[in-house]
């Protein structure tokens, strides 16, 4: 579905990138160089991302989007977070194009595969631009690949990537837990969503009694 407002939602996604410096950055809780390799790798591996996901459109569809690349964005940011402090820039490059690429099947094929309603395509780019990041964390965090991962220190690639992805699948299983016990609750109270002659007419009216403009 397209947004309302294509321009203001890439206004919006660029305020997101603004904002996330200070995200990742400002979680090093100091001004040292940890804080300044997070914001660099928060930079560049967003551009990245940016990149990987209108490049991916042009070759799938023909055309990229300013939607795309503004969703190429929020893949980008998402994607660098458990790495921003580990890894060198290249590998924060590496990571954000391979977000931006992978998220645009996250939100076309495997959406279609979960059958997913998902009107933001959160699931596809925050849930697999995430996983994406924290499973290549493991990857580019080696000394050898630029990161800070030293192998004096006991870290191997193959190691930590098997530690990434437990981390992962422990997240997908207690947020999957945790999700349907919430949904469940709910439906029972709420339901989960409003009727088809609701969706068309338009929320704004059906639950608000007010439209934003005047028709």
């Amino acid at each position: 579905m397209k947004p309302h407002n294509v321009t203001l939602t890439f206004v919006g996604a660029s305020l997101l990138w603004v904002g996330w410096f200070g995200f990742n950055a400002g979680s090093n809780l100091e001004a040292n160089a940890g804080a300044a390799l997070a914001f660099i790798n928060t930079l560049v591996a967003t551009a990245a991302a940016v990149l990987g996901w209108a490049l991916t459109e042009k070759v799938v569809k023909g055309k990229s989007s300013a939607l795309g690349a503004a969703s190429g964005m929020v893949a980008g940011l998402v994607g660098i977070t458990p790495a921003a402090g580990t890894v060198g820039p290249f590998g924060a490059v590496a990571i954000g194009f391979a977000a931006g690429v992978i998220c645009v099947w996250g939100v076309t094929g495997l959406k279609k595969l979960l059958r997913a309603d998902d009107s933001l395509d959160v699931f596809g780019v925050h849930a697999v631009g995430g996983i994406v990041g924290a499973i290549l964390t493991g990857v580019f965090s080696a000394d050898s690949l630029g990161g800070v991962k030293a192998v004096a220190d006991g870290y191997s690639i193959g190691g930590q990537v098997a530690i990434q992805a437990l981390g992962v699948g422990l997240t997908v299983a207690w947020i999957g837990v945790v999700s349907v016990i919430g949904y469940s609750v709910a439906k029972l109270v709420f339901g989960l969503r409003v009727n088809e002659e609701c969706e068309r007419i338009g929320l704004d009216i059906t639950s608000h009694g007010e439209s934003a403009y005047e028709s």
